[in-house]
């Protein structure tokens, strides 16, 4: 292997595709977008600085006083409530498994033992990135849009529900404060990942059948089963399963240790398999985009050799995959098929009711969405939502919703290329690449479902946020302290 290596350096192609590659790198790390977005973000006391701290620090001093005169350290001193990092895990890693209710549960004692920990003690310095900062004010927007909806008691629930979510950002990243730590969480994550995925398996050994409507019975007769394991949708699985897989391939890649390697490699083999078996075109496109975002931020030179390699794989893949899975693939676009036109309407129908409720939205939840939609609907498509992620934003909550939604995308990616480009340890360039591919194959998806209509899946996306956000921070980390 390795002398076959030295040749292909020392050939003339070798060497003229090398030359290539370096080009292309150095222009591609030159060029004014890579720099805008690689530029150092605002350290900590710059944050310190903003409205958001400076009130926190006005409460947080009232609370800790408080906390000292009802003499609370004799109750809650060496107490099981203060694990932050064990009550964060159980809300993130659980959150597959359980019902909506028992994770808001979780996810509830986990602010508290946040709250406690910050209370307890003065100087312990709460993590507030710039990811956080527009979450918390997308959590303000999503309020006031609750509050301006045109069937407030419908909004409420689903409005609260989805603002806690966001903001649980927070606590997952104060919970993430080292390396060992993000590992530890990402870790569980993708074990569990791998067992929901193993349950989606059995699903299609089994026969499991779901609804109907999930299957065009008369353009794929040979589809006759979607596996959607613990997550109730097939496309919801496929969702969850973008973000797992991303985070497990940076796992796997960094694994230290044969036996964690294995295990890494069962639970990613299995959720890719378990994904085709969901039958979910928008996730397999998804799933696709997230890949090759993970691959060009490793290396960018992979830009280059994509024009020759993509097609390849594309072919070999051609004679790999079953028939079923080729025909619905290559069905993306196709308004013949009745999911296609029935989004197609969708869209249609959303936009036209946008155009008198853009600024402020209708308000967030379905019971909204089915009150309104009917008198603008195309073709009389009857919907819960717009499946379309940025549609249903700005229909929960005006064009401001989805401006604010769309900078944190922007920050999300800015943070994270700004940390890839300063450090170039293996370890943070994984997981950094592993988050932004990650939330990048789930807006792929978004473009074609309301990714957020699973309470589950929400909150997961903002944790990958948070964690991606997390990471950046211990890459910076580790460069300051070189």
């Amino acid at each position: 292997m390795n002398r076959a290596i030295e040749i292909w350096n020392s050939s003339i192609l070798g060497r003229v595709l090398t030359a290539i590659c370096l080009w292309f790198s150095g222009q591609w790390q030159r060029s004014r977008v890579v720099r805008a977005f690689v530029a150092p973000m605002a350290g900590r006391q710059a944050a310190e600085s903003s409205v958001f701290f400076r009130l926190w620090d006005l409460i947080r001093g009232g609370l800790c006083a408080l906390y000292r005169r009802l003499g609370l350290e004799r109750l809650f001193g060496g107490s099981i409530f203060l694990r932050l990092t064990l009550w964060c895990s159980a809300a993130v890693v659980l959150a597959p498994l359980l019902p909506t209710m028992a994770v808001l549960a979780l996810a509830a004692v986990a602010f508290a033992s946040l709250a406690l920990n910050l209370v307890r003690d003065r100087a312990r310095p709460l993590a507030y990135s710039p990811v956080n900062r527009y979450i918390l004010l997308y959590a303000a927007v999503y309020l006031a849009a609750t509050a301006t909806s045109v069937t407030p008691r419908q909004s409420l629930l689903p409005g609260l529900l989805m603002v806690f979510f966001m903001v649980f950002a927070l606590v997952v990243e104060n919970a993430v404060d080292s390396w060992e730590r993000a590992e530890q969480l990402v870790f569980l994550m993708v074990l569990v990942g791998g067992v929901v995925a193993l349950l989606g398996v059995g699903q299609y050994v089994l026969g499991a059948t779901g609804d109907a409507a999930w299957v065009d019975s008369d353009m794929f007769s040979s589809v006759t089963i979607r596996v959607y394991s613990t997550l109730q949708n097939p496309n919801v699985l496929a969702e969850y399963l973008i973000l797992m897989i991303s985070l497990g391939g940076a796992a796997l890649l960094t694994a230290k240790g044969t036996g964690k390697r294995l295990v890494l490699l069962a639970c990613c083999g299995v959720m890719c398999l378990c994904m085709v078996l969901t039958m979910s075109r928008g996730g397999w496109l998804g799933l696709l985009i997230a890949g090759m975002i993970f691959l060009v931020l490793l290396n960018p030179r992979v830009l280059v050799l994509a024009p020759v390699v993509l097609p390849v794989a594309l072919v070999a893949l051609y004679f790999v995959l079953p028939d079923t899975v080729i025909s619905r693939f290559t069905s993306i676009g196709n308004l013949e098929d009745t999911s296609t036109s029935y989004r197609v309407s969708i869209w249609m129908g959303t936009i036209a009711m946008l155009k008198d409720y853009w600024l402020c939205g209708i308000g967030p939840g379905t019971g909204a969405f089915k009150l309104v939609y009917p008198a603008y609907s195309y073709n009389a498509a009857n919907a819960q939502h717009a499946h379309n992620l940025f549609l249903q934003i700005m229909s929960d909550g005006g064009v401001v919703a989805l401006v604010v939604f769309l900078l944190i995308i922007f920050i999300f990616c800015r943070v994270i290329c700004s940390a890839l480009s300063r450090n170039r340890s293996w370890r943070a360039r994984c997981y950094l690449a592993g988050a932004i591919g990650g939330v990048g194959g789930f807006m792929a998806q978004s473009m074609t479902d309301y990714t957020f209509y699973n309470y589950r899946v929400a909150l997961l996306f903002f944790a990958v946020l948070a964690l991606g956000a997390s990471f950046a921070r211990l890459a910076e980390q580790e460069v300051e302290d070189r």
